[in-house]
Parts: structure tokens; C-alpha cells; sequence
């Protein structure tokens, strides 16, 4: 997700889902970390392995937790870059916490990325029970086996749904992409990446034109299109010869939006103005 701001991660730790998790950029930066010392992370990366591997302990950031209310300023956040939201581990109690901190927050616009899709949907639809306007999910899917994923989304009420194929590892053979805003698809990365073909880029990218869907293309990866290994920035970003950037709702504008509605609420103070914002943007159909 390159076009986020901020990177929000009241949670650390993670467990590897799928086989998109293998080379996870996460629990590298996780192994890193604790090898300079940085003991909040002891615990949870295994480091007797050739490379870091998450040993399956979650844990909460509580310093990190109320972060975004000193944000004052709208800005686009990523929740949990470092971990997934939805862990079986994560308890309940605690992924109400964050929520509340979102839908008090609603100057941010914050996008969640799942693996878990299935625990996302009973979330919202039986514990959280609401739908809030500056949240976006989204599920990874890799290949075929993951593909189940995008149902979980597409059946789960929300302002706007979207599907990263990246890292692409695989054919994700025959899918709906109907009730889904917008994809993204992209290439591994790094020294162990494992290279994308181009017809399955190909056949997502005409299943989101079929299917009235934004399609966004990230990068090629380690492997460019013509199959050959070079750096990321020399296989660049290109895919029928352009880029594309197929957004529906603009989260720049979003945050410009907010921002002239915090501006305008200056002259309130402290909760009540975070209140009083909050029903402005969530009664305004425009901001979804």
C-alpha cells in the first residue's frame, strides 16, 4: 500500500497465514529490530532460522494505541503494517478498542488489510455491528488457494472494499470482483521473490473490467515482465505500456475534505470537537 501516510501498529506479532507470508517484509524488519535490541519484539520473531519467522506470539502496543488521536492533523493511515488486525490472538475486547479509536478519529481515513477476512466479517457484522465512513478493508489474495478471500470481503458491509493480489505468486483462476471497489496487483520483491507471469495479471485485470472494478498495478517486482531479475525500480510499474491508478474515492480528497471540517471545528475543544465532527462527515454521502 504505497500511497499510505502513516503506518499504525497497536498490535506486534503475527502468524504466518498462507504461502503469501513467506518472505513477509514485516518479520524482517520484526527480526532486525530485536537484533538491535529493541526488546518489544522479543519473543515474537524465531532468529535461529537463516531468516527471521514469526513465532505465532501476538501482543498489544498500548503506547501505541491512542496514537491517532494525536494526529490533530487528517491524515490516510495503514492499520497494522507490522501484523494482521484479525489473528485468531487478537481478542475481541481489544479490536474494540481500536475500532472506537477509529470512529473517533474520523478526520483519518484508515485502510485495514486482512488474510482473515472470515473473523473481519463476523467482527463488524456481530460484535462491532456497525460500518464506519473513513474505514476501507481489504483481503490478500496470492493465488487460486487464496482466492476464497474475496467473497468474505465482497459479503461484508463496509464504505468501500478492496482486494491486493500482491505478492502475486500464482493464477488466481475464476473469481467475481462485483461489490469490490477497487485491486491492486503487484510482484514479490527482495532476494527470495518468486516471479509473476503476466497472463495472471492479464486475467484480473479483465475480470475488473467485466466487473465495473478500479485496477491498480504496484510494481513488477523483483522479476520484470520479460521474466528476467533486476531491481525493483528497473522493472518499474508499468502494464500495457502505462500505469494505472484506478481509484474510486480519492483519499486525498478525503483528507482535504476532513481537513477543512477540522479547521472549521477549531473553535470547539478537546472530545467534543472530535464528536461533532464525527456526525458532520458520517451524515455527508459524498465522504463514502
Amino acid at each position: 500500500m504505497n500511497w499510505k501516510e502513516e503506518a499504525w501498529n497497536p498490535i506486534l506479532g503475527c502468524n504466518i497465514a498462507s504461502a503469501g507470508c513467506r518472505h513477509c517484509y514485516a518479520m524482517g524488519i520484526a527480526g532486525n529490530l530485536l537484533r538491535k535490541g529493541v526488546s518489544k519484539y522479543e519473543g515474537l520473531v524465531d532468529l535461529s532460522r537463516r531468516y527471521p519467522v514469526w513465532t505465532g506470539v501476538l501482543r498489544p502496543d498500548l503506547k501505541r494505541l491512542e496514537l491517532p488521536y494525536s494526529w490533530t492533523k487528517p491524515r490516510r493511515v495503514f492499520v497494522n503494517s507490522m501484523t494482521d488486525l484479525f489473528e485468531q490472538a487478537v481478542p475481541d475486547d481489544y479490536l474494540l478498542k481500536i475500532w472506537e479509536i477509529m470512529a473517533k478519529t474520523p478526520w483519518h481515513l484508515y485502510f485495514l488489510l486482512t488474510k482473515r477476512p472470515e473473523r473481519l466479517q463476523h467482527f463488524i457484522s456481530k460484535i462491532a455491528k456497525r460500518t464506519l465512513p473513513n474505514l476501507w478493508i481489504g483481503a490478500s489474495v496470492e493465488h487460486q488457494k487464496t482466492a476464497e478471500r474475496i467473497q468474505f470481503i465482497r459479503e461484508t458491509p463496509a464504505a468501500i472494499r478492496f482486494i491486493s493480489f500482491e505478492p502475486l505468486i500464482g493464477d488466481v483462476g475464476k473469481i467475481n470482483l462485483k461489490e469490490i471497489d477497487f485491486i491492486y496487483v503487484g510482484g514479490e520483491s527482495g532476494l527470495r521473490a518468486r516471479p509473476m507471469q503476466h497472463e495472471w495479471i492479464e486475467h484480473i485485470f479483465q475480470t475488473a473490467r467485466r466487473d465495473g472494478t478500479g485496477f491498480s498495478f504496484h510494481q513488477w517486482g523483483a522479476y520484470g515482465e520479460d521474466g528476467i531479475k533486476r531491481s525493483r525500480k528497473e522493472n518499474g510499474n508499468l502494464f500495457k505500456g502505462k500505469t494505472w491508478h484506478e481509484i474510486p474515492v480519492s483519499a486525498y480528497d478525503f483528507v482535504l475534505e476532513a481537513s477543512k471540517r477540522w479547521q472549521s471545528q477549531q473553535c470547539l475543544s478537546g472530545k467534543s470537537a472530535k464528536r461533532d465532527l464525527f456526525h458532520k462527515i458520517s451524515e455527508n454521502p459524498l465522504l463514502l
